[in-house]
This record gives structure tokens, C-alpha cells and sequence, in this order.
């Protein structure tokens, strides 16, 4: 950015009123007093070892040692796809890729250890790579966009099949939460559809079932539903034992599919009459007028929604704790109960948040892109 470039986005964002004026020359020196404090208890002061030491416990929780390699495998699996998902929607300089994977890869050979230094720089690069080819190839960028939905299902699929043998039980840390926000998000999909076309049916019961289904998820707090799916479990299935991240799944889906429900009946409304009435004109039936006229539009209308919905689930795992399962901020506080860990209270919850924010922030990133072509596109 030129220095004349620059000058217009300060006079345009923090300098466009007296009271942006104000609140930038308060806010901007307290911020930058707080980013130099901080920047310097991280750099001279801060313990990281501990997070170091604790990583393995961090990323996969009460993941078995000699199965490591597996979850490494589905660590890249999920890098790949988020790259070339990142691919479809945004394509990145070559310089701020380029800084960013030296930032990562740093970061990466700082916390994994020459042990696993390998294996996390080849983590990295199985996410940036994708994510560059995508966008760089228009080729590359067609065959991605029309396999991207059977591609992640097939992801999902090979992840479970490779942490399989280890047991459900002893799934934690960070994989267990992307794993959660992952598969709740696609099951919560096909529910959430079928009940927006449920409120608006013709058929009176079907329309009240589904309603009264919607109106009690959203009025019902996440927790007690998760609480609820555990203790019912093993009344309507004795003989057959669910493990725990199963119903806490079953939990998230059932209750972020309502407002799937309700993100897909404003993109159904949003279709205009007129086609609908085109269609019947043509002798299609009212549900290959939903499948393949309405379906379709309302679903690209609704899509930044929908990943703005798997930012919420990702945010909500940790209400898991409350069945026993460790995630990511659960994983967190195990390492602080450890003597060991000294009171490096700081060290552990920045390096949570850090993650946190650089997770929320790429979904939130893919989500803003992805309204941004969606709407050119209408142009």
C-alpha cells in the first residue's frame, strides 16, 4: 500500500468524524501500550516450554501414543481440504502466503520439537499448497468446485476410518473439536433442510411437528440438550452402549439443525413465485420443483450463513466438558492441574486463545469471500 493509499484508508476509517477522531486517538495509543506489554512478557518473561511439553495432550488429548501417526494422517486429511476450500474463495498474494507460512512453520518448529518437526511442516504444507494450486489454476479451481462436497464427505469418512481403531473414548484436544464442528455441521445440513421444507408444507401435522421442533431447540439452552442425549441414551438403548462423543454429537446436530431449519426457510422465501409457477407450467412435480429449482437458490443464497454456522459449533464444543469428553479448552485446563505446569497459567490459555482466533478467524474469513463472490456473481 502507497503512503497515499495509506493516508486515504486512515482519513476514510479512523479519522472520518470527530468522534472517529476521538475514540482512534484514545484507543490506538491504549492498544498499542497493550500490544508492546504484551509482545514483551511473551518474548522475555513467558515459559512456553510448557506448551511445548503439553502439545501432544493440547492437540489430541487422551490420544494413545503409538496411534500418534494416525492422528497425524487425519490432521493433514483435514488440512488438504481446508486449502482447497480456502482455494475456492480466496486467492491469497504471494507475499502474505509466503510470510504467513514462515510465521507457521516457525511457529511449527518451535512447539513440535525436532521429533515431530516433520511431521507438523508436512501438516503445513499439506494445507497451504491446496490452498495455492486452487487458487491459482482455473483448470484446478473447476474440478475442485464440482468435487468439493463429495471430496470432504470422502475426507470425513477416511478420518474416521483411520482413527477408528483407536476408540471414540479417547478421542480430545483440538482434533476431537474439529472433528465435532466437522461432522455436526454436515448432519445438521440434510435435518435442517428437511425441516424448512416441513414448516412450509401444505400438510397441517407435518407443518406443526416441524415448527414445534424448531421453536423448542431455540428456546432451549445447547447444554441442556447435550445433558438431556446423554442420560436418555442408555434408557432407549441399554444392551447396546453409545459411546459418549456419539450422543454429544447426536446432541449438536439435533440442535444446530433448527437453525440450519430457519437459514434455509429465509433462502426458500427469498425465490421468487414466478419460477415455482414456471416449473409447474413445464409439468415438473412440487418436488423436482424443490430439488432441482428451489433447492439450489435458496442454498447459495443461504451458504455464508451456513459457515457462519459451523463457526458457532466450533465455539460451542467445549460445552462437551459437561459429559466427560476433552476437548480443546478441557485439554487446556488437564495441563494446568499438573504440578508440573508451575502456575503458567498466561502461557497456556494465550496459546489457546491464539488458536482459537486463528480457527475462527480463517472460517470467518472463507465466510466474508464467499459472500463477497456470491454477490458479484448477482451482479
Amino acid at each position: 500500500m502507497s503512503n497515499n493509499g495509506l493516508v486515504r484508508w486512515c482519513r476514510v476509517n479512523l479519522f472520518a468524524s470527530p468522534f472517529d477522531t476521538l475514540l482512534s486517538v484514545v484507543f490506538i495509543p491504549v492498544t498499542l501500550a497493550f500490544g508492546w506489554r504484551l509482545g514483551e512478557w511473551a518474548l522475555t518473561q513467558a515459559k512456553w516450554a510448557i506448551v511445548a511439553d503439553n502439545l501432544r495432550v493440547l492437540m489430541v488429548g487422551t490420544f494413545p501414543g503409538e496411534y500418534t501417526g494416525r492422528a497425524w494422517f487425519a490432521a493433514s486429511i483435514l488440512a488438504v481440504m481446508t486449502g482447497a476450500t480456502l482455494g475456492l474463495v480466496a486467492r491469497p498474494r504471494r507475499l502474505v502466503l509466503l510470510a504467513g507460512a514462515v510465521v507457521a512453520a516457525a511457529v511449527a518448529c518451535l512447539l513440535a520439537g525436532l521429533d515431530r518437526l516433520s511431521a507438523s511442516l508436512a501438516c503445513l504444507a499439506a494445507g497451504i499448497l491446496p490452498w495455492y494450486v486452487v487458487s491459482r489454476f482455473d483448470a484446478v479451481l473447476r474440478t475442485t468446485t464440482k468435487a468439493l462436497g463429495p471430496a470432504w464427505l470422502a475426507a470425513v469418512a477416511a478420518v474416521g476410518v483411520a482413527l477408528a481403531p483407536v476408540g471414540m473414548e479417547h478421542w480430545g484436544g483440538l482434533l476431537m473439536s474439529v472433528l465435532v464442528t466437522l461432522l455436526a455441521s454436515v448432519l445438521s445440513i440434510p435435518l435442517g433442510v428437511f425441516l424448512a421444507f416441513g414448516r412450509r408444507s401444505r400438510y397441517a401435522s407435518a407443518r406443526v411437528l416441524c415448527t414445534g421442533y424448531i421453536e423448542l431447540m431455540r428456546s432451549l439452552p445447547l447444554i441442556l440438550i447435550v445433558y438431556w442425549i446423554w442420560v436418555v441414551t442408555p434408557l432407549l438403548a441399554p444392551e447396546s452402549p453409545v459411546p459418549d462423543l456419539a450422543r454429544g454429537l447426536v446432541a449438536f446436530t439435533l440442535f444446530f439443525a433448527a437453525y440450519v431449519a430457519e437459514y434455509v426457510r429465509s433462502g426458500l422465501q427469498s425465490v421468487p413465485r414466478g419460477q415455482t409457477e414456471a416449473a409447474a407450467s413445464l409439468g415438473m412435480s412440487t418436488a423436482q420443483t424443490s430439488r432441482d429449482v428451489v433447492l439450489p437458490q435458496a442454498l447459495r443464497v443461504v451458504t455464508p450463513a451456513l459457515v457462519g454456522n459451523v463457526l458457532d459449533i466450533f465455539n460451542t464444543v467445549p460445552l462437551l466438558f459437561i459429559i466427560g469428553l476433552t476437548d480443546f479448552l478441557r485439554a487446556g485446563q488437564m495441563v494446568l492441574v499438573d504440578p508440573q505446569a508451575n502456575g503458567r497459567t498466561y502461557e497456556i490459555y494465550l496459546f489457546m486463545f491464539a488458536v482459537y482466533l486463528t480457527v475462527s478467524s480463517l472460517i470467518t474469513y472463507g465466510a466474508r469471500r464467499l459472500e463477497f463472490r456470491m454477490a458479484a456473481g448477482h451482479r
